[in-house]
Order: structure tokens, then sequence, then C-alpha cells
């Protein structure tokens, strides 16, 4: 018997950090994201075996792949947790309930190891498309982004994706900021509060279709950032920023920050081709993409 299941990654835009039980569960987080056609594929293959001598035997194998590269800040690890427990169980999610559950699993399963995180990547893989996620101590809420289709060919035209070239071990930045959080720095805590805000913002925003504003929303994710702790940017980081900078209205680093991936806004498709051209006169990975409705998929034959 064969199973194989794949979960997409995604980019965030919006509300990062406020998914962590540490502000989510007594104040309430909530982040905007959505899911790209970059996946972790998984593969099962069970059944009866026979080796170069003849002999039968019962065996399994699995194998993952993604192309997508290590500490990436788009999810990864969590889609891989994701697609190995949908392996396990061998079934298609049939619903939100189903793909609700597979996120949490994935979580303790990330929490029973010691990885200290949040949760939106886990419901992005789990669930496709674009999604406001709210986070309580009593569950996660999945608010469904109605975006137009033609409102997202746009954004697609006008989003540039780099890798920087500089994995990230967001364990570590998670450390440092919520040591901070937890001494009650101003900066942290009043830099969470509007982290968690604007991702209700990057929602009316991708709806309405009007992204004049956007690139300021992203430009603000950044400025939080650097807010909650230094080390979740660095010379390359900046560097990047000033290389597009003519280029562009506003951008982020994915996931954790301080290195992995970065996305940018621009502001028509003109500007967007000057930003592509600029990172590949530096070498920096561009990586194309487009947006994904699907989430996790399981299929057996």
């Amino acid at each position: 018997m064969i199973i194989e299941s794949r979960a997409p990654v995604r980019i965030d835009f919006a509300g990062g950090w406020t998914d962590v039980k540490y502000f989510a569960h007594p104040f309430g987080g909530a982040t905007t994201n959505a899911a790209i056609n970059h996946y972790v594929t998984g593969r099962t293959v069970s059944g009866e075996r026979t080796s170069n001598d003849g002999q039968i035997s019962e065996g399994i194998s699995v194998n993952y792949e993604t192309d997508i590269p290590a500490g990436s800040g788009l999810g990864t690890s969590s889609a891989l947790n994701v697609v190995w427990l949908s392996l396990a169980g061998g079934k298609n999610p049939q619903n939100v309930d189903d793909r609700a559950r597979i996120a949490e699993q994935a979580y303790e399963v990330e929490t029973v190891l010691g990885i200290l995180g949040g949760k939106q990547d886990q419901y992005a893989a789990a669930f496709g498309g674009f999604h406001l996620f709210e986070f309580e101590e009593s569950g996660v809420k999945a608010h469904p982004i109605n975006i137009a289709p033609e409102h997202i060919s746009q954004l697609e035209t006008l989003i540039t994706l780099c890798y920087t070239g500089q994995a990230r071990l967001s364990s570590n930045l998670h450390e440092n900021v919520w040591g901070g959080f937890r001494a009650g720095k101003r900066d942290v805590v009043e830099s969470l509060f509007t982290l968690r805000d604007s991702a209700y913002r990057a929602k009316e925003t991708l709806e309405s279709g009007n992204f004049d504003q956007f690139g300021a929303l992203l430009d603000l994710q950044h400025q939080c950032a650097k807010r909650l702790d230094s080390s979740l940017s660095n010379d390359l980081v900046e560097s990047i920023f000033d290389l597009v900078r003519p280029h562009i209205r506003g951008g982020k680093c994915c996931g954790a920050g301080g290195g992995g991936c970065m996305m940018f806004l621009s502001d028509s498709v003109e500007a967007q081709q000057r930003t592509e051209a600029a990172l590949h006169a530096n070498n920096i990975r561009v990586i194309d993409f487009q947006f994904a409705s699907d989430g996790l998929t399981v299929s057996r034959r």
C-alpha cells in the first residue's frame, strides 16, 4: 500500500509572534497568512518485499522532500509534522475539524520535543488558502479571507519572495523575545499588541483589494520585530532592505525573522521586476511562487 501526503508552506503577512501561548492565552493572538505552492511531500510504501536473494519480508519505507531551504521562516518544519502525522493516519481530511485536529496534533508533537513556537504554521499547512487565525487558550478560530481571484493574481505580480542564504534558528529567537516579555519590557509588550491588531487590518486590506497601504503594513511588522529583540534583524537583512528599498513599498522577514526568507511588496509589475533584478544581481535567491488554495491532502492506493 502507498500513502502520499503533501502540505503547503506559507508566507505570513501580519501578527507574527502573537500565536505563541505566552501572549495568546492571556490576551488573544491573531495572524494573517497565505499558503503558497511550495510543499512538503511525504510517501509511505508498505507490504511484502523480495530481497535480491529471494527472501520475502514485510516492510515499510517513509520519505519526505521539499524544495524550500531549511530555516526559511516559511513554516517548513511544521508542515513536515503535519505531513508525518497524516501519513500515520492515512486519511484525507474531510472537513475543517479534521484539519484543526491534525494542526493541533502537530503543535503538540513540537511541544513534546521542546520546540518553542506558535500555531500559525501548523494551521496554515493544514488549511491552505488565505486565513486570519485567532489564537486563545480555549482554541483556534480559522477565518477564511474573502479575497477576489483577480486580487490574488495581482498580489502575485507585486510580491517578491527571496532567501537571504542565512538560516535562522527560531527557538533561540523565541527565548530572547519571551524573556523580554516576561520581564515586562515596554517595547516588547506594546509591539506584540500592535502586531496582533495589524492582523485584522491585513485581512481588511486583502479583502478590499486596495494594496496602497499594504506595504506600510508589512514594514510595520519589521519595525515591531526589531523592537521585540535586536536579534530579529541583522546587517544582512538590513542590507537587503537597503538594496531593494527604491523599488518597494514595504517588506518583512518571514516567520520569526533574523534571516531565512524575506518578502517585499512593490507598487507595479515593473517595480517588482526591478526588485527581482537587484536581488539576482547580488546573488540572492528569488523564490517564484503562486498562492495555494489547497491545504493538506492525503491519498492512498
